[in-house]
């Protein structure tokens, strides 16, 4: 299986080269400095990571600006403009949903991406990684470092000088054999130029996702060598401290990027596959038959909001309204089944679930019309319980349908479900206020409906 290398353009005229191999849930690699896809392609040291991830994955690698293959002429360096080459990538390749794998400077694109985008990253891979660069740029020590690589890379990038060599080598890869210093500084010969190498590198400090951390929403998995003389284990422990919920794995290794001889190598691929799986069975949708419970979402005048607020400002409410339904979804096992234009349906195994899941929903939404009330989120939640027939991924028949006019009977910031909710989810504890009989369009028989009370007493 040979990769393929394609060239996208970024909005502001940079030409990106990147590279898919594999099939299955699309994970975008990004390592926005030091890469020559072909080089990478060809060399053990890099090709056992991208062997394992394309053997389950379609795996996508680029060049970042002014590296590799793409081009070389570039000026601007910025964490945006690594951004703007990622989502160059993204919409080459008509992306919807994929997992981002940042190593070094990589992680702080991937991390401002995934809170820009919540809707789009499945998963949050951060290895090596840092969201600023304080233990150079607030020590004299670590500016004085700092200087003298720069130096270096002006004076000796890809060069065979022992002193250069010796310098870079110590830090990268400490443990290192002789083929594989080889391939190092092969690799930093030929991914860029002196100027564009000291420019990328000089460029990094302005690198701050430190204000960011708590908005990950998405399942992130932090990964950092307990030896990284490059990027200190502890910027990877404050990471990982700093975002919500995310997962800490500690290598023992001395290197920036553990070689593939090494445990720790082994460690992290089995790591990768076991986070990376994670969810997959729920997106691709639930079983053939059974019970299950239909919850649908409806964003109150969708229509008349897009009016008000032009195309760009509506999308921001409903990308606002995708996140909080999503991570209601995940921390109580739903699956999202579609995206309905201005709602989602999603299904649950069990009916208490599905009621805990919309009561969180509206819950949230609540809270964000507190902080918002120029532009509140309004949001009709139907639910109704059944055995709905699977095909490709999709859920049909009565139970559905039903649970749509049961959705589009609520008022803005109510909750409804019919008899049979209820009584599956009898003795939980749950609130339901009797709403009587009512005459659901389509339906021949009326539907006796109860209100879920989810707003706190007091």
């Amino acid at each position: 299986m040979e990769q393929q290398i394609r060239f996208c353009t970024t909005s502001d005229g940079v030409r990106i080269a990147y590279a898919t191999v594999g099939q299955g849930l699309p994970v975008i690699r990004i390592r926005p400095w030091f890469t020559h896809l072909e080089f990478e392609w060809e060399s053990p040291m890099w090709r056992s990571l991208i062997d394992r991830l394309s053997a389950r994955h379609l795996l996508i690698c680029h060049d970042g600006r002014g590296m590799g293959l793409s081009d070389r002429r570039v000026s601007d360096y910025s964490p945006e403009a690594h951004l703007r080459d990622l989502e160059a990538v993204v919409d080459a390749l008509g992306l919807e949903r994929f997992a981002l794998y940042g190593v070094s400077q990589g992680g702080a694109t991937s991390i401002t991406y995934a809170v820009r985008y919540p809707e789009r990253v499945s998963h949050l891979i951060l290895q090596g990684s840092f969201a600023r660069m304080g233990w150079l740029i607030d020590t004299q020590e670590g500016q004085q470092r700092f200087q003298t690589a720069l130096t270096l890379i002006r004076q000796g990038w890809g060069r065979d000088l022992p002193a250069y060599r010796q310098f870079f080598t110590t830090f990268f890869i400490p443990d290192a054999d002789a083929e594989a210093i080889r391939q190092f500084n092969e690799m930093q010969r030929i991914s860029a130029s002196p100027e564009n190498a000291a420019a990328v590198l000089s460029a990094m400090p302005d690198t701050d996702v430190s204000e960011l951390l708590s908005q990950v929403r998405t399942p992130t998995l932090v990964v950092h060598c307990r030896g990284d003389a490059i990027v200190p284990f502890e910027a990877g422990r404050e990471l990982a401290a700093g975002i919500p919920g995310a997962r800490f794995l500690p290598l023992d290794s001395r290197n920036h990027v553990p070689l593939p001889h090494e445990p720790a190598a082994e460690v992290l691929g089995k790591a990768v596959d076991e986070f990376l799986g994670e969810g997959e069975e729920a997106a691709a949708g639930p079983a053939p038959s059974g019970l299950f419970t239909i919850l649908f979402t409806d964003v109150e005048g969708s229509t008349a909001l897009t009016q008000r607020l032009g195309d760009a400002k509506a999308q921001d409410v409903l990308r606002t309204h995708n996140r909080i339904v999503r991570d209601a979804l995940k921390a109580h096992s739903g699956s999202e089944i579609k995206h309905t234009g201005d709602g989602i349906m999603a299904s649950f195994a069990s009916a208490s679930r599905a009621l805990e899941c919309a009561i969180e929903i509206q819950r949230a939404f609540a809270q964000h019309n507190e902080s918002n009330p120029d532009i509140p989120i309004r949001v009709r939640i139907g639910l109704n319980a059944g055995e709905p027939v699977a095909e490709e991924e999709d859920l049909f028949g009565t139970a559905v349908q039903l649970a749509a006019r049961i959705c589009a009977q609520a008022e803005p910031g109510e909750i409804l479900a019919p008899i049979v909710v209820r009584e599956l989810a009898a003795g939980k504890g749950f609130l339901l206020a009797d709403r009587g009989d009512v005459a659901l369009r389509g339906f021949e028989d009326p539907v006796r409906l109860y209100e879920v009370r989810w707003r706190e007493e007091g």
